[in-house]
């Protein structure tokens, strides 16, 4: 019934010095069940991160992006200066000369060139040129002001050329 003297081997199966695939069906199935071992582990987790564990859907979170939006209200700070530097303007002593703007608030500063006045049906309007110098770099703006008929100065356009 037993064969390899002392050794307790059955009859029919194979020693490691009777044959080579000993080892190597010992490794496989070493290889075979670490894999499922794996395998198994991972659809488990998945299943945790699926899993309904009660979450109470009314609490609602978000993330803002403080950066984002400080840079938005920046912008919107140094347009009201560029505008109130535009219509502020005295274009006759003014003459072909850049006009200078700095913003306290935000630390952004530039100049205003070409400033053109002109007449857009009864409306005074002045379009310019003008560069923005900030934290995020220089850039340089096309601008459209213009006067309404309450005496208040609107900007039509701001774009980056």
């Amino acid at each position: 019934m037993f064969k390899d003297g002392d050794r307790r081997v059955p009859v029919g199966a194979s020693t490691a010095e009777g044959s080579n695939s000993g080892p190597i069906i010992h490794r496989l199935k070493t290889v075979v069940s670490t894999g499922l071992c794996c395998f198994f582990l991972v659809s488990c987790a998945a299943g945790l991160q699926s899993a309904d564990f009660g979450t109470d859907t009314t609490i609602i979170t978000s993330s803002v992006n403080s950066q984002s939006n400080s840079s938005d209200r920046q912008a919107a700070s140094d347009e009201a200066t560029i505008r109130n530097a535009v219509s502020s303007a005295n274009l006759e002593e003014l003459g072909d000369q850049p006009l200078s703007w700095a913003n306290q608030d935000t630390g952004s500063r530039g100049a205003v060139t070409k400033i053109t006045e002109y007449r857009d049906t009864e409306l005074v309007c002045r379009r310019f040129t003008v560069s923005r110098e900030s934290f995020e770099g220089i850039t340089l703006y096309r601008g459209d002001t213009c006067l309404l008929g309450d005496g208040i100065w609107t900007m039509r356009e701001f774009l980056p050329v």
